[in-house]
């Protein structure tokens, strides 16, 4: 019968998931990262979830004072208070306020003497948490990577009948060859922070979990950010792990003959990209879907990159869309997403927290532009997106995927992304030149869930909303991107601007 391991939870909640649960008790863990990555935040909380549950906790520090250390844990709004810290270099009284202290600088003193200090410590605190930051002084004090990595194994020797978990911090100062890499083989699990400068914007920073003896753990890189309370850990979003039950049955925009071009509407659990150049109709006929599905009772998500959210409600106003009423009942939620201060796993977290936690089922996303400049690895992009969207379909959202073209007339591009393989429907806009006005069409290329109209219609956009006019047959030009129609007027909308 296997025994049931136990977890020591870090009080990030990100992590804890990513970790099953938590690192499991008793063992020895590297965590290890540049300069900025994120090391002593996760510490702290570390050991600041220790001292909730009423556990002892020691915190080993020979690279920073203790006024740093408040001075980190008081820009989170965390008190010290109980926290045991061990300064090696201080002037202060040895044995002082519960803490040991030493008026031996680390490089004035032997190896042995350093761990013996240290070790003393622990035995008097009889600590379940401790923190050792950093390996790089006693990297230097040992001069030789023999005894260096002898010692790492007598500090794992010296924790191992105690039950005390234990992280062992490596800032990575030093150079490839003075790193040992046998040391991930001591360590019982090894945890690596990254942090990427990139060409505008904040700093981007990631979590990997590169080693978790006998435990599953999500493996990969997870997006991670610091802010004021601390460290939030964005675990990489797996689809396969998330389905609900649900009927595919059609939604309704209160237009029928929008409805009818896709055979009576997008179905639960699918993705509808609506596609087209700039001021063509998309965003519109998006929202007139999620006013239907709020009008309904649904609860609605609008992900916002590019307009500001006032001028998306005054957008809705003008097509007599009252979208007022369902902000203030809760029915609809619309977050401003700024794409150069938000990564993809947070975005991703905050869609999965949207349909989990506040029951979400119709949801647009305006544009995907705005995604594509949260994302600077293009590769990475198309399988991030993908599995967005597979985690969306299986949990039977109904998903608008906005997605501007390049170029107003003419031929026109989606860019280096081609999203439309991965789109259960495919509704196109363009414009066309009739009359000497220029006009609106609307058309649906593609359909998974079922028929669909395979005409072209005008579409037409007042103060009293949306309207279709029917089937246009006689068009040249369609596939150059500017279709022209050459049929007869009287199948036209009337005149934009009549009253």
């Amino acid at each position: 019968m296997q025994t049931q391991i136990s977890r020591v939870t870090t009080g990030i909640q990100g992590l804890d998931q990513i970790l099953r649960g938590g690192f499991p008790q008793g063992r020895l863990y590297l965590l290890e990262g540049p300069p900025g990555s994120g090391k002593t935040t996760l510490s702290l909380q570390f050991l600041l979830q220790g001292l909730k549950q009423g556990e002892r906790c020691l915190y080993i520090t020979l690279s920073e004072t203790a006024e740093e250390l408040r001075e980190v844990a008081n820009a989170h709004g965390w008190s010290l208070d109980g926290l045991h810290l061990f300064e090696l270099g201080s002037a202060e009284d040895a044995l002082g306020n519960g803490r040991l202290q030493s008026v031996l600088h680390s490089w004035e003193v032997e190896l042995d003497e350093t761990v013996n200090l240290i070790l003393g410590e622990v035995e008097r605190i009889g600590p379940s948490r401790v923190v050792f930051d950093s390996l790089s002084e006693l990297r230097l004090l040992a001069q030789d990577s023999l005894r260096y990595r002898r010692q790492i194994l007598a500090l794992k020797q010296f924790f191992a009948p105690k039950s005390t978990t234990v992280f062992l911090v490596d800032d990575l100062t030093s150079t490839a060859e003075d790193r040992d890499g046998q040391l991930h083989s001591l360590c019982h699990g090894v945890v690596s922070l990254e942090r990427l400068t990139l060409d505008f914007g904040p700093a981007r920073r990631r979590l990997q979990v590169q080693k978790l003896r006998g435990v599953d753990f999500v493996a990969g890189y997870h997006d991670m950010v610091i802010r004021a309370g601390g460290l939030d850990v964005f675990p990489r979003l797996i689809a396969n792990q998330h389905h609900d039950q649900f009927h595919g049955t059609p939604i309704g925009s209160g237009v029928d003959e929008i409805d009818n071009l896709l055979g009576g509407g997008p179905l639960r659990g699918t993705c509808t990209l609506l596609t087209g150049p700039a001021g063509s109709g998309k965003t519109n006929v998006a929202l007139q879907y999620i006013w239907a599905a709020c009008e309904r009772g649904e609860r609605c998500c609008i992900f916002e990159f590019d307009e500001r959210v006032g001028t998306l409600l005054a957008r809705a106003r003008a097509l007599d869309i009252d979208l007022h009423r369902h902000l203030e009942s809760g029915q609809l939620e619309i977050m401003q997403m700024d794409p150069a201060d938000i990564s993809p796993g947070e975005f991703s977290w905050n869609i999965q927290r949207a349909v989990e936690e506040r029951g979400c089922s119709v949801l647009m996303i305006d544009s995907l532009n705005g995604y594509v400049a949260a994302m600077p690895q293009e590769k990475q992009l198309m399988l991030q997106l993908h599995e967005m969207l597979s985690y969306l379909n299986q949990k039977g959202v109904v998903t608008f995927l906005v997605n501007p073209q390049h170029g107003l007339v003419g031929t026109m591009s989606t860019g280096n992304l081609n999203v439309s393989y991965i789109a259960d429907a495919v509704i196109l806009f363009r414009f066309f030149e009739a009359q000497g006005r220029i006009r609106k069409a609307i058309s649906v290329i593609k359909n998974r869930g079922g028929a669909h109209e395979d005409t072209i219609r005008e579409l037409k956009i007042d103060g009293r909303g949306l309207s279709l006019s029917g089937p246009l047959k006689e068009f040249k030009g369609i596939l150059t991107g500017t279709p022209e129609f050459v049929g007869d007027s009287a199948a036209l909308l009337g005149h934009p601007y009549a009253g």
